[in-house]
């Protein structure tokens, strides 16, 4: 009888303990409702909306005929029409479009004769976009009036695929995996940072010194940016070795691009480490940020695919905005400057990051 209360009393106790700790009770209702939503809402296996550029040589009606046709079938999504295939390509490589339709000037001609009617230009670092892309190769003509005086081709459309013409997937995954682990490592190391000096009773030691939050902030950053950097290097180094992944960029550019995400992802991890009490719930926030950031950053997913409402989470997680920096200069061989977008989001998330997370550690103090 008296074991049986002793159980009993323990388990009140252990109820009314995980009740006080807020954020670990919001942790176990929160995770599983969000990896409900990101797998039956906003995660779509089928590649739809691809972002696409049209050089219409033709400049008849039969091609702006044909280029509705292609839209009708959702998979591509016409984000611009250019003048020249040179401009086409720059914004291929600079990650504008992911592929471009180009209509020859001879157009109505090749589709009377039976001939291919023209070309698609793909980028290859995606596997599942180029994937798409070709499966409108063989997209059928019957909704065209278009005399045809031979028979209709055994394609409609020529496909070059860019940058990975093999579409062998350990070149899209090693780019991409090394964000993963970033995302991973850096957030888990500076999660509890701020929680490890809480409950090693060094809290009260740092208040006393004449550092300031916002230079404790920065000089908890820094040592782990070189291990972000041993990281990526081991990643890619074998990955180019063992996997031949092509690096066309230059080492400089994966240096800065690198350098970008894990100021940012460090960021990230000491915003957790200023909320959480203790390196319990540092961990379940590192988790509960990793789930999106695998599953929205379109290094499994197609990010094109999504509901606007999961596009707009991802683009507040930096590992989207490096997943599409890290494949575009080493297998396009972009810069930074090219996008610039991406660019500019990874710095200012880190500095504004530095300065809240400086305010809420002084806050902690006072």
């Amino acid at each position: 009888m008296k074991s049986r209360q002793r159980i009993f009393a323990m388990i009140i106790k252990e109820f009314r303990q995980l009740m006080r700790d807020r954020i670990t009770l919001s942790m176990t209702v929160m995770i599983p409702l969000f990896q409900l939503l990101l797998y039956g809402y906003a995660i779509n296996t089928q590649v739809r909306h691809i972002p696409i550029g049209v050089v219409d040589q033709s400049q008849s009606a039969f091609g702006r005929l044909l280029v509705e046709s292609v839209k009708a079938t959702q998979i591509p999504k016409l984000k611009a029409a250019y003048p020249t295939v040179v401009q086409a390509q720059k914004a291929l490589k600079q990650g504008r479009v992911q592929a471009v339709l180009i209509l020859p000037k001879d157009l109505t001609q090749r589709a009377a004769q039976g001939r291919v009617l023209g070309q698609w230009l793909v980028d290859g670092s995606d596997t599942l976009v180029s994937g798409a892309i070709k499966s409108l190769q063989t997209m059928p003509l019957t909704d065209f009036d278009i005399p045809i005086r031979k028979a209709p081709p055994a394609k409609t459309f020529e496909v070059a695929i860019l940058y990975n013409p093999s579409q062998r997937s350990a070149v899209s995954i090693v780019p991409g995996i090394s964000g993963i682990i970033l995302t991973m490592t850096m957030i888990m190391f500076t999660s509890s940072a701020i929680v490890r000096e809480r409950e090693r009773g060094n809290l009260e030691l740092l208040i006393t010194t004449p550092i300031q939050p916002l230079e404790l902030m920065v000089a908890k950053i820094i040592p782990y940016i070189l291990i972000g950097l041993v990281q990526v290097s081991i990643i890619l180094g074998v990955g180019h070795l063992l996997f031949n992944v092509p690096i066309n960029g230059s080492i400089l550019q994966i240096l800065l691009v690198t350098l970008c995400f894990i100021s940012a992802s460090l960021t990230l991890g000491l915003l957790l480490s200023t909320i959480a009490k203790t390196q319990m719930q540092s961990m379940q926030m590192t988790v509960f940020i990793l789930l999106p950031s695998i599953l929205l950053s379109g290094f499994v997913f197609s990010y094109d695919a999504m509901p606007k409402a999961a596009q707009w989470i991802a683009e507040v997680l930096p590992a989207t905005h490096f997943m599409r920096m890290i494949r575009g200069v080493i297998l396009r061989g972009a810069n930074m400057l090219d996008m610039w977008p991406d660019t500019l989001w990874m710095l200012g998330f880190t500095v504004i990051g530095i300065c809240v997370a400086a305010k809420r550690f002084s806050k902690s103090l006072d």
